[in-house]
């Protein structure tokens, strides 16, 4: 039986978002959709230097860019949250 799972495997670098895209992830995208997320809900994409623009500009012109954080940064805030 295979187990499939959206959280990536602790040894599995995460990568970027972007379509396509096998980069090394360096940037955290906070984001919701206001028609389906409540204000608080925060959903996640991730992205390498490259693509960190591109994603943001999509998820801008939507209005469901909330927040960029270094992906250190953002696994700190985790890490301390958690513990």
């Amino acid at each position: 039986m295979v187990s499939v799972s959206d959280e990536p495997l602790a040894d599995e670098p995460l990568i970027c978002s972007a379509k396509g895209c096998r980069e090394p992830a360096v940037w955290v995208l906070a984001w919701n959709n206001p028609k389906l997320h409540t204000p608080e809900r925060r959903k996640t994409w991730l992205a390498c230097e490259e693509h960190r623009e591109h994603l943001g500009q999509f998820l801008g012109v939507r209005g469901f860019l909330k927040d960029v954080v270094p992906l250190a940064e953002w696994r700190a805030a985790e890490n301390g949250a958690g513990g």
